[in-house]
C-alpha cells in the first residue's frame, strides 16, 4: 500500500489550488535549477536507475530512451514530443494531470528537455480534451510569466513548450503517427528505423514520451532512484495511476503502488465489485487492447507487468475495466472490435482488413449465429494479423478477440447451440404450421 508522503500527483482530484503558487507549496518546481546543474549525463543515469518504465502502456524503460537521443547536436534541433493523445478506451490518467497538476508535467519536460539537449517542447493533446488543454495552457502561460519558461530563464536552459491540439485520431497516440499529424500530414504511423531518436519530427532527434512518463521524473530526481525503485517488485517498480471504471460501487483514478494485489486495489479504492466478489466475470486489466481475463483468474493477480503478463494479458495503462455477470462478454468483445475497425488508419492491409473481417465474425457470434469451427479460424486469423503490421494497432485488435476466445469460449460455443436450438424450433414450428 502507498503511503500518502510517497505520492507524486498532489492534486489529482483538483482539490487544492492548481496554480503555480500552490504546486509550488506542494514542492514542485522545488530545486529544478539545481538537478539541471548536475547535468545531462546524471539525470539520464538516474532516470535508468529509478527503473521507471514507459507509463504509456508499451512499460519501456524512461531513461534508457533518454539516452538514444544523440550526444553531441550536428546542427539539427532536438525536440521532445509528449504523447498527451489519451484514446485507448478505459484510460483516462493523463486528463487528470493536465487538468489539476499540469506543473508535474511542465517541470518534467524543462528536465527531460534538458537531458536529451531538447529546446523546444510539443505537448499533443487529443482532440476531445477541450477543458485539459485550457488547464495547460493556463499553466504553461504561468511559468512564462514567471521566468521558468521562454529566453533566459531563471532555471538557466532556454525552453519553449507548445501544446498542438489533435483531431480525435486513436492511431495518433502511436509515436511515428502523432509527429506525421503533428507536421500537418496524415496520421500514419512511419517505417522504423529509422527511429525518431535519429529522425523524428522534422527530421530531426526526437523523443516521445507519455504524461505520466514525464510529469514524474522531477520527483524522482529529487527524492532519488533509490526511493522510487523501493516500490514495487523488481522490473515492476514505482507508482502509478491507476483508472478503475466499469461495475465497481465507486469507479476512480488512484495513485497506487505497482505490483498491489488487484482485490486490494478495488476493496481499498473502488469500493468492491458491485453484488460482490462472486458476480465479478472478467476484467480488462490495461485499457481496451489487453486480452479479458476470468474473474476468478484476477482473484491472487498482481497488478503489474509481469503480474499481468503471468495471466497472458497485459499491464498496459493500468485501465482496470471490471464486468459483472451481468455484461454480454462476446457483446463487450465485439464492441472493442467495432472500435479497432474504426480506428485502423488504413495503411496496412492486414489490419485494414482484418479488423473489419473480425468485427463481422463477432457480429455473428454475439447472436450466436455462426459454426463452432469459426472459432478456431477467428483466432487463427487473429493471429495474421497480430505482429504483421507497421503499428501495433494490428496487436491491439487482436488480443481482445484472443482473450475472449482462451478464456471465454464455452460462453461463445452456449451461445451457438442455443442460436442453433431456436433456429430448429422455429423451423419446427413453421412445419406444423404447414
Amino acid at each position: 500500500m502507498l503511503k500518502d508522503q510517497d505520492r507524486i500527483f498532489t492534486n489529482i482530484y483538483g482539490l487544492k489550488d492548481k496554480s503555480l503558487k500552490g504546486a509550488m507549496s506542494r514542492g514542485h518546481w522545488d530545486g529544478t535549477k539545481e538537478i539541471l546543474e548536475k547535468g545531462r549525463d546524471w539525470i539520464i543515469n538516474e532516470m535508468k536507475a529509478s527503473g521507471l518504465r514507459g507509463r504509456g502502456g508499451a512499460g519501456f524503460p524512461t531513461g534508457l530512451k533518454w539516452s538514444f537521443m544523440p550526444k553531441e547536436s550536428d546542427g539539427r534541433p532536438h525536440y521532445l514530443v509528449v504523447n498527451a493523445d489519451e484514446s485507448e478506451p478505459g484510460t483516462c490518467k493523463d486528463r487528470e494531470i493536465m487538468r489539476h497538476d499540469p506543473h508535474t508535467l511542465i517541470e518534467g519536460c524543462v528536465i527531460a528537455g534538458f537531458a536529451m539537449g531538447a529546446h523546444t517542447a510539443y505537448i499533443y493533446v487529443r482532440g476531445e480534451y477541450m477543458r485539459e488543454r485550457e488547464a495547460l495552457q493556463a499553466a504553461i502561460d504561468e511559468c512564462y510569466d514567471f521566468g521558468l519558461l521562454g529566453r533566459n530563464t531563471k532555471l538557466g536552459w532556454d525552453f519553449d513548450i507548445y501544446v498542438h491540439h489533435g483531431a480525435g485520431a486513436y492511431i495518433c497516440g502511436e509515436e511515428t503517427a502523432l509527429l506525421e499529424s503533428l507536421e500537418g500530414k496524415k496520421g500514419q504511423p512511419r517505417l522504423k528505423p529509422p527511429f525518431p531518436a535519429n529522425m523524428g519530427l522534422y527530421g530531426c532527434p526526437t523523443t516521445v514520451n507519455n504524461v505520466e512518463s514525464i510529469a514524474v521524473a522531477p520527483t524522482i530526481l529529487r527524492r532519488g532512484a533509490g526511493w522510487f525503485s523501493s516500490i514495487g517488485r523488481p522490473n515492476n517498480v514505482g507508482t502509478k495511476l491507476f483508472m478503475i471504471s466499469g461495475h465497481v460501487n465507486k469507479p476512480c483514478t488512484v495513485e497506487e503502488a505497482m505490483g498491489i494485489p488487484f482485490r486490494e486495489l478495488i476493496e481499498k479504492h473502488a469500493g468492491g465489485i458491485r453484488g460482490g466478489w462472486d458476480n465479478l466475470l472478467g476484467v480488462i486489466p490495461g485499457g481496451a487492447s489487453c486480452p479479458v481475463i476470468r474473474g476468478e483468474d484476477m482473484d491472487d493477480a498482481i497488478m503489474d507487468f509481469d503480474g499481468m503478463r503471468d495471466k497472458k494479458s497485459s499491464f498496459g495503462t493500468a485501465a482496470v475495466i471490471v464486468m459483472d455477470k451481468s455484461t454480454d462478454i462476446i457483446k463487450a468483445i465485439a464492441r472493442l472490435s467495432a472500435f479497432f475497425k474504426h480506428e485502423s488508419c488504413g495503411q496496412c492491409t492486414p489490419c485494414r482488413e482484418g479488423t473489419g473481417w473480425m468485427w463481422r465474425v463477432m457480429e455473428r457470434m454475439v447472436k450466436g449465429n455462426a459454426q463452432k469451427r469459426e472459432i478456431d479460424m477467428l483466432f487463427q486469423v487473429s493471429k495474421q494479423i497480430e505482429g504483421h503490421t507497421i503499428c501495433a494497432l494490428g496487436d491491439a485488435a487482436a488480443w481482445p478477440v484472443q482473450g475472449l476466445i482462451r478464456n471465454f469460449r464455452a460462453e461463445i460455443e452456449a451461445r451457438i447451440d442455443q442460436y442453433t436450438y431456436n433456429a430448429m424450433d422455429h423451423g419446427a414450428v413453421m412445419e406444423a404450421a404447414e
